[in-house]
């Protein structure tokens, strides 16, 4: 996705590549969303971008279902918790990678960014926290736990008060300064992190 975002701010932007790679990766770093900062700065169509980089990954065969993905999901006791996905993507892209993954069963609701409002509100905007949580019918910050890949926006659901786990996967060095409480490798070590939410047998079993 990475270098469909860069190949579009050199078309659309008439930059030259290492430039625009550093404004990727500022309005990133700045936004939480490359998206944002093109249409702060740029007035460019969140829905046609969309279209030309979401929705134009070849996801399939790249995103597949993953046995360990569902049997972790399988053992959430949904009778203490409720399942949410909260997602900077738009819907569509968002809609396409759960179904490749097999896990829509799992999940009671979706929060996206949603690409045809103006201004965007994306994490990790305390806005798009407040709609998560209004969305999924949810009304204290305590009562709420995260996990992300993101450093900016598990360090602001931290200070919201969210009990928050934050996913450094394989081969990305971990920051020097943990963003929130938990950090971990793989979502399989959300069975020690979260035991409460997962069924008699199943806290400690990936």
């Amino acid at each position: 996705m990475a270098q469909l975002i860069d190949e579009y701010f050199v078309k659309h932007l008439s930059l030259p590549w290492d430039e625009a790679v550093r404004l990727h990766k500022e309005y990133y770093q700045n936004y939480g969303l490359a998206i944002e900062g093109l249409v702060r700065h740029h007035q460019i169509d969140p829905i046609e971008y969309n279209a030309v980089v979401d929705d134009a990954l070849p996801l399939e065969g790249i995103i597949v279902p993953r046995p360990e993905l569902k049997q972790l999901l399988e053992d959430i006791d949904r009778s203490k918790v409720k399942l949410w996905l909260f997602t900077n993507a738009y819907i569509n892209h968002a809609k396409r990678v759960i179904k490749l993954l097999e896990v829509e069963e799992y999940f009671d609701g979706i929060t996206y960014c949603d690409y045809s409002t103006i201004p965007l509100t994306c994490k990790p905007d305390p806005k798009m926290y407040a709609k998560a949580m209004k969305d999924a019918g949810v009304e204290k910050y305590e009562d709420c736990y995260f996990v992300d890949d993101s450093y900016i926006n598990c360090k602001k659901a931290q200070e919201l008060g969210w009990t928050t786990a934050h996913l450094v996967e394989d081969g990305v060095n971990p920051p020097r300064t943990p963003a929130c409480k938990y950090q971990i490798r793989h979502l399989e070590e959300l069975r020690s992190c979260f035991p409460q939410f997962f069924k008699p047998g199943a806290e400690h079993s990936g």
